[in-house]
């Protein structure tokens, strides 16, 4: 009797959940983690793992690009500095954002000259360097010596004589380097 008395009173009430809208905050966490790494994957330019090189400056073919450390004499698949990039985008050396296959001639302390046509590494003759491209439009000129910095790298096809590379627009970074191109097809 006295909890009949009590439940009229409202004193033994169950009490009620508020009927406003919930948010499920657990699929909503996973739906907000789910779109940041979409939107990161999209902003993030995946690096290329298989590589065709159809320029005439190196053997023609397909490439695995490596992500091991480039040496010496490694191919290696790499950007362009950004006014070397406008120039050969302008002039339609290569495709805007086109990497390129170069050899890397040149790493840190080694000694980068150029001086008039001819280009050398440690002392010694390593390259000419033309003045025009085969239209007859004037090519970008680097001059002088320098020894090259940790973080720097020197690109050359040096018996390609019309390979647009360091010969003219000098040494690069090495985060410009995508990495090194080990030869899966060529011919």
């Amino acid at each position: 009797m006295r909890e009949d008395r009590l439940l009229l009173s409202g004193a033994l009430r169950p009490t009620r959940r508020r009927r406003g809208r919930r948010r499920p905050r657990v699929p909503l966490a996973l739906a907000g983690l789910g779109l940041a790494a979409l939107g990161f994957a999209t902003l993030a330019a995946p690096a290329p793992r298989l590589v065709w090189n159809a320029s005439a400056s190196a053997p023609v073919g397909l490439y695995w690009v490596s992500r091991t450390a480039p040496a010496r004499d490694d191919l290696v698949l790499a950007t362009l500095p950004p006014d070397a990039r406008r120039l050969a985008a302008d002039r339609g050396y290569l495709p805007v954002g086109t990497p390129l296959v170069k050899r890397l001639v040149a790493v840190a302390d080694d000694v980068v000259c150029a001086v008039g046509d001819a280009v050398f590494v440690n002392g010694t003759y390593v390259a000419t360097r033309r003045n025009r491209d085969s239209f007859g439009r004037a090519l970008p000129r680097w001059t002088g010596c320098r020894t090259l910095a940790a973080d720097e790298l020197f690109l050359l096809m040096a018996g390609v004589s019309g390979s647009f590379d360091g010969r003219y627009f000098g040494p690069v970074r090495r985060a410009r380097v995508i990495g090194r191109l080990v030869p899966l097809w060529t011919g």
